[in-house]
């Protein structure tokens, strides 16, 4: 047997056996940070059954209202949710809004959905004032833009608190598109995930769109060779260079099936269609790469299974707790 071939069944009957035990108690994880907490403290699934029970309705309701009238803002609202889970943790230090913010970098630029996340929080205001916090709401907001496009559910616990602090230069440290898999895997293992959550959550561009902008240097001028990236596809290769005349234009990151949650991404790569050089980097490391070709070809339960696994876990990445923050009434500012 091929030792390629033997790597992917190994890393097959891994991912299987994780998610078999995962099945069976799917908020380990959680558990486990929990545990260390003073009980107080702790994010539960039941924290606002008492003090605000209309909650998890109001943020599906508004979602779903926005989505049918714009599809995309499902994958707006995901990257919105990672770009401030990755910064300070997930604090809603993102949605701040003043000179000097996360929000004003120019890494931010191109995030939406803030409007949608002020639209839900008013909403939640009106019906229970002072109690249910913005970065619990973004959270729910993320799960449920997954499962509205198809894909897995999860339950979210809460308790966070927001963040008062929001600093421009923290969100130029996100990983933009560009990067080398060490710095990848250095970024997530900063907060407290793994290779496999840097690929399964890497997926979620099988959805969105990204800027032409992004991969111009793919395109015409790779590493400054003056060259294209030679792990395009040349007919993708064409196709984007057709689609990309002008940096300001959007390109779809799953060029096969961009508005479905499934496992064409991996696929993708296993072609060299993956849009963003950090995507199709995933299959050319070692590391990665083994992965990637489980996720491709594996049965679409698998990926779901880990993807809701992983978003638990980003989802309590640093967050604050009890004292450590407070409970914005406008989460595009502090409180007085």
């Amino acid at each position: 047997m091929r030792s390629s071939s033997l790597s992917f069944l190994l890393v097959s009957l891994f991912l299987s056996l994780q998610l078999f035990a995962q099945a069976i108690d799917p908020l380990g994880p959680v558990k486990k940070l929990t545990k260390k907490l003073p009980l107080q403290d702790n994010l539960s699934s039941d924290y606002y059954a008492t003090s605000c029970p209309s909650f998890e309705s109001i943020v599906h309701n508004k979602l779903n209202s926005w989505y049918k009238k714009d599809y995309t803002i499902a994958a707006a609202i995901l990257r919105l949710h990672f770009h401030d889970c990755a910064i300070r943790g997930c604090d809603a230090s993102i949605l701040l809004n003043y000179p000097g913010s996360e929000r004003k970098s120019k890494a931010s630029e191109s995030l939406r959905g803030f409007e949608l996340i002020d639209e839900i929080k008013a909403e939640v205001e009106s019906k229970c004032p002072r109690t249910v916090s913005c970065s619990d709401i973004l959270t729910t907001a993320a799960r449920d833009a997954t499962l509205m496009i198809g894909g897995p559910f999860w339950e979210v616990p809460f308790g966070r608190k927001d963040g008062k602090v929001s600093l421009s230069k923290d969100a130029d440290t996100v990983p933009m598109g560009h990067e080398n898999v060490t710095s990848l895997i250095e970024f997530f293992q900063a907060r407290g995930m793994n290779q496999l959550d840097l690929v399964v959550l890497s997926g979620s561009h099988t959805l969105g769109r990204s800027t032409c902008g992004s991969i111009q240097d793919r395109l015409y001028n790779y590493k400054r060779t003056g060259k294209p990236d030679s792990n395009l596809n040349s007919l993708y290769l064409n196709y984007l260079k057709r689609k990309c005349r002008w940096a300001n234009e959007y390109v779809n990151l799953d060029a096969s099936t961009p508005r479905k949650f499934d496992s064409m991404y991996y696929k993708n790569l296993e072609k060299k269609m993956g849009l963003l050089s950090t995507d199709q980097l995933l299959y050319s490391d070692s590391r990665t790469k083994p992965l990637v070709t489980a996720l491709a070809n594996q049965p679409l339960w698998l990926f779901h299974q880990q993807f809701a696994v992983s978003m638990v876990k980003l989802g309590n990445t640093q967050v604050l707790l009890g004292s450590e923050g407070e409970v914005r009434e406008h989460c595009s500012y502090r409180n007085a």
